[in-house]
């Protein structure tokens, strides 16, 4: 069978962002996807057309190289930038992996560390980074969609959150609403973001990652737990264990699909050793 051959223009990968912009896609979004049409490129020999031959060597290459989650996430934006730029037929099937029982514990935040965490933060002084915290931690909201607690948000116990070009309610339990509406008169804060630098600016990843980091020391967590997005996989772990119930859970993370929120709620290897314990099968 002849093999299909393309070019690629000078061009292409500007064209790509736009579109990846007018699609709405979220800043970190466009920056991975750019950054594995890139590393595609870079596999090619200079000047080389694009067939389906070359992108399954570079399949081939990395499943050599990288974890399967990995390399399938980096074939997905490839193949979503073959099928913008109308070459479908060079798209490559992603790895097939069998869904995981359980997590590894040593990457999941427990709720006593959780709660050291907070403590490490008050015991610091550091109220925005306590009230941060619990904010994620009881709404399960992204990192990224922190923007929306803002003080017009606490003063209604509602925060209309935007994210992939859905808007969805977001309720703040009475007894968050209260440490904010507080946190906020204590700062002058009476509209817009309340989670802000000195300068009023909303805090960003790396502001919030780097401040988490500091309180592992003094919580006795270990550094490789300690990220914002942690907070939100044990939201959703908890509200799981107590109502069981995967599509209101994922209504509440913003997911398209209950597949996505399986994945937060998966047990660690702990716990389900003792959840076969439990069953009592060894005579």
């Amino acid at each position: 069978m002849q093999c299909t051959q393309h070019s690629l223009s000078g061009g292409m990968l500007t064209e790509y962002e736009s579109h990846l912009w007018e699609r709405e896609c979220r800043p970190a979004t466009v920056e991975k996807y750019l950054r594995d049409v890139k590393h595609f490129l870079e596999f090619l020999p200079w000047g080389k057309e694009v067939t389906k031959q070359d992108v399954l060597a570079y399949k081939q290459a990395l499943s050599a190289r990288y974890a399967p989650a990995s390399t399938n996430s980096m074939l997905t934006a490839l193949n979503d930038f073959l099928d913008w730029v109308g070459w479908s037929e060079c798209r490559v099937k992603l790895l097939k992996i069998q869904r995981s029982l359980f997590c590894s514990g040593n990457r999941e935040l427990t709720r006593a560390e959780y709660n050291r965490l907070v403590s490490a933060a008050r015991h610091k002084g550091n109220a925005r980074l306590d009230l941060l915290m619990q904010t994620i931690c009881s709404t399960g909201i992204r990192i990224g969609e922190l923007r929306f607690i803002t003080a017009e948000a606490v003063n209604s116990g509602v925060a209309e959150v935007c994210c992939k070009g859905k808007t969805r309610p977001v309720l703040l339990c009475r007894e968050l609403q209260k440490k904010l509406l507080k946190y906020c008169a204590r700062q002058g804060i009476a509209q817009g973001p309340v989670f802000v630098t000195k300068n009023g600016t909303p805090l960003d990843r790396a502001n919030i990652w780097r401040d988490m980091k500091r309180l592992c020391a003094e919580a006795g967590v270990d550094k490789k737990k300690v990220f914002p997005h942690n907070l939100r996989h044990l939201f959703a772990r908890t509200f799981y264990n107590l109502e069981k119930d995967i599509v209101r859970l994922a209504d509440i993370l913003g997911h398209s699909s209950v597949e996505t929120s399986r994945i937060y709620t998966m047990s660690s290897g702990q716990e389900h050793q003792r959840q076969l314990a439990a069953l009592h099968l060894i005579l």
